[in-house]
């Protein structure tokens, strides 16, 4: 699997994701998973994002004074979503590629779609601990079939109307103990080689220079012309998950 065209193609993608997430702090995994996953196969591509998404997650975890607040308040989304993961990953192990390949491509999609018309997603209010569970075991099952936790996860906790530096907290929370997760799963139903996983820790190289260069191109490209560029490249990405499939 790993010709020097394949390993070529992994650092250029994972340079291209983290600038992106270096400009805005999220999109890591989707940008990975709509780049590779046609092309070296969905699980491949999942365990590439493990390492380089573990190691910046948890700095996101810990850049700031809100930590155990977090915690405490989305602690039953947090092992809801561990359970999510579980199920996923049994799901990944045995279901058709081609279908999760081609789920992946709606919920990049439906993100995208929902990223730039930019609705007033309500707040749950007094039914958060009612949602926080449901919306944690969602998120997870699909991150454990797809790697992609944003539809609805991502989604519900833009809808707790945190502070911008606690949301970016959370999210790094989240992301980095669903990332853990996965990685054991993967490991456990054997989806994870470790031809894979060594490459996923040598993609740790380009995604820090890639963050690094985004963080530099974040002051010369404002944040909303940006936003729309990206999400539009990304709703064609799944589209064309979605095509190839169905072809």
């Amino acid at each position: 699997m790993w010709t020097f065209e394949s390993i070529v193609l992994v650092v250029a993608v994972f340079l291209l994701a983290g600038s992106v997430k270096g400009m805005i702090g999220l999109a890591l995994p989707i940008v990975v998973l709509s780049c590779l996953s046609t092309t070296l196969g969905l699980k491949e591509a999942m365990g590439l994002i493990i390492v380089p998404g573990i190691v910046t997650n948890i700095w996101q975890a810990l850049a700031g004074g809100a930590f155990f607040p977090i915690v405490r308040r989305l602690w039953t989304l947090l092992l809801a979503s561990v359970v999510g993961v579980w199920a996923g990953t049994q799901i990944l192990a045995v279901a058709d590629p081609v279908i999760l390949t081609s789920i992946l491509g709606t919920l990049l999609f439906v993100y995208s779609a929902i990223s730039l018309v930019r609705p007033q997603i309500p707040p749950p209010g007094k039914r958060e601990w009612i949602f926080s569970p449901l919306m944690g075991a969602a998120g997870g099952l699909t991150f454990g079939m797809t790697g992609s936790y944003m539809v609805p996860g991502v989604l519900y906790i833009q809808a707790l109307d945190m502070p911008r530096d606690e949301f970016v907290q959370a999210l790094g929370i989240v992301f980095s103990l669903i990332m853990i997760v996965l990685g054991l799963f993967m490991s456990r139903y054997q989806i994870l080689p470790p031809e894979t996983a060594l490459m996923s820790a040598g993609a740790i190289v380009p995604t820090s220079l890639g963050m690094i260069l985004g963080q530099r191109l974040r002051y010369r490209l404002t944040d909303r012309v940006f936003r729309k560029v990206f999400f539009v490249a990304l709703s064609f990405a799944g589209l064309y998950m979605i095509l190839r499939a169905m072809l």
